[in-house]
């Protein structure tokens, strides 16, 4: 089937890879010009060139390609490595309830929707700029079903019941500790971020108070290897990001 209007698109080379929309417009690249309406008689798999020569395979994104090449960043969102961690130790799948809250960008929410649709992810956000960007970010995601945004402060109640999973990536996640256990059904996870160790001693202090149980603090540090003419570890890369505390309701 031949790709539409609107339709993202990932451009790839060795060198090279853009993100670009389906449309009547030119793209410019490093490597020349592509004209867009060519694509509308394309298919996946297929190559297009530019003005100057230069191949591009045409591939159907993934959602981390739309996260890492069309939505707009806050200063900080919870990286790839992080969420899949939160995915493994709680159970998460479709068709799951999820609250999360502190939704930033969104990028959380977003890829959690994707895992849980035809589930629901439940993302309350109270800054007025946070919840205006997370809201454009979710449009272009196209995950807009599976995702709904409450401009509320999560701190003073969360009122869907039943969830499977709580997120938390926000300032005084310890105010919320008591609206989680509320609404967690029996077997469900509580999952904090947090930056600075001495949040994680008084939330754990938290969780333990409301009765939660298999508490237990993560660092989640990834190493890319550069492998060339000698393998070793690269030089710089991604190390301590935050801490990931997670809590389960037993009783």
């Amino acid at each position: 089937m031949n790709m539409k209007n609107r339709e993202l698109v990932l451009l790839f080379s060795e060198d090279e890879s853009h993100l670009v929309e389906v449309s009547n417009r030119v793209f410019h690249t490093r490597s020349g010009i592509i004209k867009l309406k060519e694509l509308k008689k394309k298919r996946y798999g297929d190559k297009v060139k530019t003005h100057l020569g230069k191949e591009f395979v045409l591939i159907k994104p993934n959602i981390l390609d739309v996260l890492e090449k069309k939505l707009k960043r806050l200063p900080q969102i919870i990286v790839p490595n992080d969420i899949g961690m939160m995915i493994a130790y709680t159970g998460i799948q479709p068709g799951s309830l999820i609250v999360d809250a502190g939704t930033g960008s969104g990028f959380l929410a977003i890829l959690l929707a994707n895992c849980v649709r035809p589930g629901k992810v439940v993302t309350y956000e109270n800054e007025k700029r946070f919840f205006k960007v997370a809201k454009e970010n979710v449009n272009i995601s196209g995950l807009g079903k599976f995702i709904e945004l409450k401009k509320k402060d999560v701190t003073k109640g969360i009122y869907e019941k039943n969830v499977d999973v709580v997120t938390l990536d926000m300032k005084d996640a310890k105010k919320v500790v008591k609206h989680a256990y509320k609404a967690l059904r029996l077997g469900g996870w509580l999952v904090v971020y947090s930056p600075y160790v001495d949040q994680v001693k008084e939330l754990v202090g938290e969780m333990k108070r409301r009765k939660f149980s298999e508490i237990k603090v993560i660092e989640n540090i990834s190493r890319e290897w550069q492998v060339e003419k000698g393998v070793r570890p690269k030089t710089a890369g991604l190390t301590h990001t935050e801490f990931l505390t997670f809590a389960r309701k037993l009783n």
